[in-house]
């Protein structure tokens, strides 16, 4: 594994004392240049674990405490009068730096919600008739509570398309919990945590991760359980096309954590549902946001897609 890579995943670590696992894929989506949704219950480590990545790289982060009186302009910024130009400036947004934490990011109104899209689809902010390029790299990390509880409002599904994963921390191992509770890594090591990767580097990064070879084999792979979601009964919408290219992108990024520059069936195989189940809707969801029922369907999917040798 690449020296920079380990020390961003040992400095995450340091803090966040709990599924290895999940740290990969959030390292992961850094490097395929996506962006993460983590969802769980409060209080498993969701904000200490989008903090400890923004932390350990020597870039712009900001933090955006989502709200139901949140306003679009309060993420994307807006035109303020200057007295002494006697003209309008767009004063910039916290959607302005390199590394977003959307905290809680569904109890805030659908059309604040909005408001991130184009900035995560396109890497820009139209405002006042001009169009604003956002910093690179840019990644936004949102957290959620299930929207079983009260005060959410359901994410889109044009929205939730655009996080390249959706993830659950679940609960410590006894292990870890003790540890936690011994160390208190959120009042005392996120505080004094220091950068181990420049920008610079993250972009090496990610252009080495496009580079990772994709056999033919494994792209016809993708596309037949993309094609499985389409034709599955018990489906409502199935896999799109830049679903298909979310798991060819999230294989290559796990193959450089393991030290490749080519991508092995096991890649596209251990992606399949943390990057398609927030993308495919069941016809019997027993209710919106219900993915427990999506990864069940994916996983059926999975197993019946024969895998390359």
């Amino acid at each position: 594994m690449d020296e920079a890579l380990r020390k961003l995943r040992e400095s995450i670590a340091s803090v966040y004392m709990g599924n290895a696992l999940v740290v990969d894929r959030l390292v992961a989506c850094l490097l395929a240049r996506g962006h993460v949704l983590i969802e769980d219950v409060p209080g498993v480590g969701k904000t200490v674990l989008a903090n400890a990545l923004a932390r350990s790289i020597h870039a712009d982060f900001s933090r955006i405490q989502c709200t139901p009186d949140l306003l679009p302009t309060d993420i994307t910024g807006a035109a303020i009068f200057n007295r002494q130009k006697e003209d309008f400036e767009f004063r910039r947004g916290p959607i302005f730096a390199n590394i977003v934490l959307a905290d809680e990011v569904n109890r805030t109104t659908p059309r604040t919600q909005s408001a991130m899209l184009e900035a995560m689809s396109e890497g820009q902010v139209s405002a006042e008739g001009a169009v604003h390029l956002l910093p690179d790299p840019f990644m936004v990390i949102a957290t959620q509570n299930p929207y079983e509880f009260e005060g959410t409002y359901f994410l889109p599904e044009n929205q939730l398309d655009r996080f390249l994963m959706r993830i659950s921390l679940g609960y410590p191992a006894p292990d870890d919990e003790v540890r936690i509770l011994d160390v208190q890594p959120a009042r005392t090591t996120l505080q004094s945590l220091k950068p181990v990767l420049e920008k610079e580097e993250v972009r090496e990064l990610q252009a080495q991760t496009d580079a990772v070879r994709l056999d033919r084999s494994l792209a016809d792979y993708i596309i037949a359980i993309a094609t499985a979601t389409r034709e599955a009964d018990d489906l409502q919408v199935g896999l799109s096309p830049r679903g298909s290219l979310a798991i060819a992108q999230a294989a290559r990024a796990t193959a450089v954590l393991a030290g490749r520059q080519h991508c092995i069936p096991e890649d596209v195989v251990e992606n399949i549902l943390p990057v398609c189940a927030h993308r495919v809707v069941s016809k019997s969801a027993m209710h919106e946001g219900d993915t427990i029922t999506a990864r069940r369907i994916m996983q059926r999917i999975l197993e019946s897609v024969p895998s390359p040798v």
